[in-house]
């Protein structure tokens, strides 16, 4: 066994400085919002059957070396244009939630070949392209969504159009799913619900991911991410990989949205994507991930911590000063920053690694020059 030393104790935080910092707030909030720990649990459990799936999508791109893809927004819009036309329809259910991805998939589909093209266009800026780029897409969105349907996409349940003819509401009550895959099969533990159904789904979802790391185009993402000119010369179509990876991302993306909303049972129509690609990517992030480097653990071990700070930060905020906003407040600042954190962070270990490299390439012709 190897003996650890203070040397790597403080390696191992300097690489895990996020996720060691969230466990200090998350240690330090527990107590002060005075929740119990079955509560809490059960909080959790909701939250990792939620977002799970969404946050799994961004382990591809990663893996391809793409980065952090912010775009996977636009799976989201895809599998809420999913949600709108099954509740216009009136399925219900199971069958309402299939529907919703059968729908989803062809237009997550188009969007993905679209960022991924526009992406092969900024090779060494993905993450602040696809970030830009689902603002863009958030407009098209929109267009289509607040003036497109009920005028030239027939809408024919009144309840989801804006009185003046055209245009979804604001709001659209998805009772008609809510839970639907939730309470499938649910599993009770010391009266805390497991929605065992959500998590097989979870699960079949990272069996996918890890026999597709080991398949030809697995092996060829890899590749690509370690060096495209090695790959390239090996023979590995680049751009053509890299354009799959974020298919695959954007489509899981939109399937894990209709999960997502399963959950809730609302859809806010013109907003509830909005913040979903940031907050998966600070989680993915706060797990312990890197813009290079993410595995199914990252995921998990994220999506406790960042949505437990979630939890307990309004009425530890209320406990500790009286004011529960500051518990809202610092859960936003906390989002953005832990984003920020990491890329500085990375950006400082890529150039430590770097310099490091460079010494070495030096010592090693010093050596052969002597010789």
């Amino acid at each position: 066994m190897k003996k650890i030393t203070s040397k790597g104790i403080k390696s191992l935080i300097r690489n895990n400085l996020v996720t060691v910092l969230f466990l200090v707030i998350c240690s330090i909030g527990i107590p002060l919002s005075g929740y119990s720990p079955s509560y809490l649990i059960s909080e959790i459990i909701v939250r990792l059957s939620r977002n799970s799936f969404l946050i799994l999508s961004l382990l591809i791109p990663i893996m391809a070396g793409m980065g952090l893809n912010f775009g996977m927004t636009l799976g989201a819009m895809a599998g809420q244009i999913g949600l709108i036309f099954v509740t216009d329809w009136n399925v219900v259910g199971i069958p309402a939630m299939v529907l919703a991805i059968i729908i989803s998939i062809p237009i997550s589909i188009l969007l993905g070949q679209l960022c991924g093209r526009i992406l092969n266009k900024a090779k060494g800026r993905e993450m602040v392209t696809s970030y830009i780029l689902g603002f863009f897409m958030n407009g098209v969105y929109q267009l289509i969504v607040l003036y497109g349907m009920g005028s030239i996409i027939p809408i024919k349940n009144t309840s989801l159009v804006l009185p003046r003819g055209y245009g979804i509401r604001n709001t659209v009550n998805l009772i008609g799913i809510r839970r639907s895959l939730d309470s499938l099969f649910n599993l009770s533990i010391f009266g805390i619900k497991i929605p065992l159904m959500t998590f097989i789904v979870i699960a079949l979802v990272c069996v996918f991911i890890v026999w597709f790391r080991k398949t030809k185009l697995g092996q060829d993402m890899r590749a690509v991410g370690q060096d495209m000119e090695v790959a390239a010369s090996a023979g590995i179509q680049v751009e053509h990989t890299r354009i799959v990876s974020i298919v695959i991302s954007t489509v899981v993306a939109g399937i894990g949205m209709i999960i997502y909303l399963q959950n809730i049972g609302t859809l806010n129509t013109y907003n509830s994507h909005t913040q979903i690609g940031m907050f998966s990517v600070a989680a993915l992030l706060v797990g312990g991930a890197s813009v290079s480097k993410a595995n199914i653990g990252n995921v998990f071990l994220g999506v406790i911590l960042f949505h437990l700070m979630f939890i307990v930060s309004p009425m530890a905020g209320k406990n500790l000063i009286g004011q529960a906003q500051l518990g809202e407040y610092f859960r936003v600042f906390v989002s953005y920053g832990v984003i920020t954190m990491s890329l500085v962070l990375y950006e400082m270990r890529k150039k430590r690694e770097n310099l490091a490299n460079a010494e070495k390439l030096q010592e090693n012709q010093g050596a052969l020059n002597e010789d």
